[in-house]
C-alpha cells in the first residue's frame, strides 16, 4: 500500500505542531521520523492512524482520502503500536493479542481468528506466554505484544511510536530486527517514530528529521545524518563515522548559546 502525506497541518491550543508536512510511503519501506522533543513526531504519527484529525492537508491510503473511511476499514489498513500500553484490566497475552482482530468480526472470534492470533503468537515467540497476564510481563515482552497485536489485524502499514524508548540495548536490537523481518516477510510498510539515530541508521531505509513542525531533511542516512543538520536540529556537535557500511552518530556537546529545542518550539 502506498501512503501519501500531503501538506499537513496539525495545531494544539495556542501551538502550531505540524506546518505542511508532505512524505511518502511505499510497502516493504521503513520510514523512521526523527527530531527533537516537541518536534510533531508523534503527532504525525497520531495523524497518519487518524487518531487525530489534522486542520488542513490530507492522509491517502492507495490514492483515497483516509478521512472517508471509517475506523473499521482503517482498522483493516493500519496497525498502531503506541509508546507503551498499560491495561487496567487483567488479560493473558492471547486475548490482548486476539483485540487485534477485532475489525474482522462482528460478534465472535472464528477458529480462523484463533488460528491467526496462535501463528502470530509463534512467530513472535511468545507461544509460552499465551496464558501469561500481560500486565506481569517485562517491558520487551509486552512491546511484542503490541507489535504482535497489530499484526493480527493483517494491516498494510505497521506504525511505531518510539517501540524502543524504555527498552535496554538486547531489547532493542530484538524489537528492531522483528520489525525489519515483518516488513520483508509479509511486505508491509513501517512508519517508525524514533529517538536513537544510529538504530534509525542502522534499520531505516529513509529517513525523515522534522524541526519546528517542518520536515528539515529526508533521505538515506548519509543525507539526513550530517554533522550540519544535527547541529541545527538538535543544537549538538556531534562526530559521524561509518562501520561496516553504516553511519554511527557520536554526540560530542551542546552548542553554545543554542535554545533548549522544546522551549523554542513552544515560543518561550
Amino acid at each position: 500500500m502506498k501512503v501519501a502525506v500531503e501538506e499537513l497541518f496539525y495545531s494544539y491550543p495556542g501551538k502550531d505542531v505540524l506546518k505542511g508536512v508532505t512524505l511518502g510511503l511505499v510497502e516493504t519501506e521503513i520510514i523512521c521520523i526523527v527530531g527533537p522533543n516537541g518536534s510533531g513526531k508523534s503527532t504525525l504519527v497520531k495523524c497518519v492512524e487518524g487518531l487525530q484529525h489534522p486542520r488542513s492537508g490530507r492522509v491517502l491510503f492507495d490514492g483515497v482520502d483516509a478521512a472517508k473511511l471509517s475506523r473499521v476499514e482503517i482498522a483493516r489498513l493500519i496497525g498502531y503500536v503506541p509508546q507503551s500500553s498499560s491495561q487496567l484490566f487483567s488479560a493473558s497475552v492471547f486475548d490482548t493479542v486476539m483485540m487485534g482482530r477485532k475489525p474482522h468480526y462482528s460478534w465472535r472470534c472464528s477458529d480462523e481468528d484463533v488460528d491467526i492470533v496462535s501463528d502470530i503468537l509463534q512467530m513472535m515467540e511468545l507461544d509460552d506466554l499465551a496464558m501469561d497476564d500481560y500486565n506481569n510481563l517485562s517491558g520487551g515482552q509486552q512491546q511484542r505484544v503490541l507489535i504482535a497485536r497489530a499484526l493480527a489485524q493483517e494491516p498494510q502499514l505497521l506504525l511505531l511510536d518510539e517501540p524502543t524508548s524504555a527498552l535496554d540495548i538486547s531489547h532493542q536490537l530484538e524489537v528492531m530486527e522483528i520489525v525489519h523481518e515483518l516488513v520483508h516477510s509479509r511486505k508491509i510498510g513501517v512508519m517508525m517514530v524514533i529517538h536513537d539515530l544510529n538504530l534509525a541508521s542502522r534499520y531505516a531505509d529513509r529517513i525523515v528529521m522534522l524541526h519546528n513542525g517542518l520536515v528539515y531533511a529526508a533521505g538515506t542516512a548519509e543525507d539526513t545524518l550530517t554533522e550540519a543538520n544535527i547541529e541545527e536540529v538538535y543544537g549538538v556537535e556531534a562526530d559521524i563515522h561509518c562501520h561496516n557500511g553504516t553511519l554511527s552518530v557520536i554526540p560530542v556537546r551542546r552548542v553554545s548559546g543554542m535554545r533548549n529545542p522544546v522551549l523554542q518550539a513552544a515560543g518561550v
